[in-house]
């Protein structure tokens, strides 16, 4: 099956409400040290691949969510800014320069992701493990969150394949509801992304899975809710949910902007089913103060 998608139909642009409002930066410097250390050590980031709307804030804090495996995907799915295309091969070099990164940054939790590698044998599973040495070895205090794509077809081998190194806490982004997964996530498919967190949960019982959703792309609150319940019936423990945003005019719009009523009766009803922990809100993103999201869960895990 094709995963190219045709753009989008134009429609109004809808404004953007009071609640929507991105933070400003942190300190300067720390920004500008972050870019530039990123740059230096040939680093991504999904903060800046994905126009993260945070990656102000998360810059200025001295944080990122680094995106290994290159910065173009196989795929192309309408409501992501990451460049789509042929990838290069893994560098070898990355895993060791992340390590170095986050050791200059005096991080104490990462968040490592990647873009789509359906072109490789184990869809970049032993490349995410590769990184979870590194960082082990050079910096064995920091917490590791992975934010995994589905593996597709290669699911059971790319399994096995994180048992050599497992991370502190496994996501995967399921992003919407089933019924707008051919639009929103072509090349996807919804069950499969709900057995891969199952299917970790089991192998993995001590690693809590994580999922997220974007609302704002059609779905509806009641939708929204069945995906939940699909999630904990699945073993997940861990829910980030947020507002979409479309990066540009040439990406999925935005077809309504959820009232944050809306998302804190979301995050209630998450604890009613039973999540270990839930950071539900309109600028909330999988690994935006994932530190803060982990240390309910994590023994031990304090960042602060």
């Amino acid at each position: 099956m094709s995963t190219e998608s045709s753009a989008p139909p134009q429609r109004t642009v809808l404004p953007k409400p009071a609640w929507i409002r991105v933070q400003a930066g942190g300190a300067r410097t720390q920004y500008l040290e972050v870019k530039n250390l990123l740059r230096t050590n040939r680093l991504q980031t999904v903060c800046e691949q994905a126009s993260c709307p945070n990656m102000g804030e998360c810059f200025g804090l001295g944080t990122a969510a680094f995106l290994i495996l290159g910065k173009v995907c196989t795929r192309r799915c309408p409501f992501c800014d990451v460049g789509h295309g042929r990838p290069q091969p893994p560098d070898p070099e990355e895993p060791q320069q992340l390590a170095d990164a986050v050791v200059r940054l005096r991080l104490g939790y990462v968040v490592v992701t990647s873009v789509n590698r359906d072109d490789l044998p184990d869809a970049g599973a032993g490349h995410f493990v590769t990184c979870i040495k590194a960082l082990r070895q050079t910096c064995p205090a920091t917490r590791v969150e992975i934010l995994t794509p589905d593996f597709r077809g290669k699911e059971s081998d790319a399994l096995a394949i994180l048992g050599m190194a497992l991370p502190d806490v496994m996501n995967h982004n399921l992003e919407t509801v089933p019924r707008l997964y051919r639009e929103v996530r072509p090349g996807a498919r919804y069950e499969h992304s709900l057995r891969l967190l199952q299917d970790f949960g089991r192998r993995y019982p001590d690693v809590p899975t994580k999922s997220g959703l974007m609302l704002g792309l059609g779905e509806t609150d009641e939708e929204v809710m069945q995906t939940m319940q699909d999630l904990r019936a699945h073993g997940v423990r861990m829910l980030t949910i947020g507002q979409y945003l479309a990066p540009s005019k040439d990406h999925l719009p935005v077809q309504r902007y959820v009232h944050p009523d809306t998302f804190r009766a979301l995050e209630a009803r998450a604890y009613e089913l039973g999540f270990d922990h839930a950071a539900v809100g309109p600028m909330v993103r999988s690994s935006y103060h994932a530190d803060a999201q982990a240390r309910q869960v994590l023994p031990g895990c304090d960042h602060s």
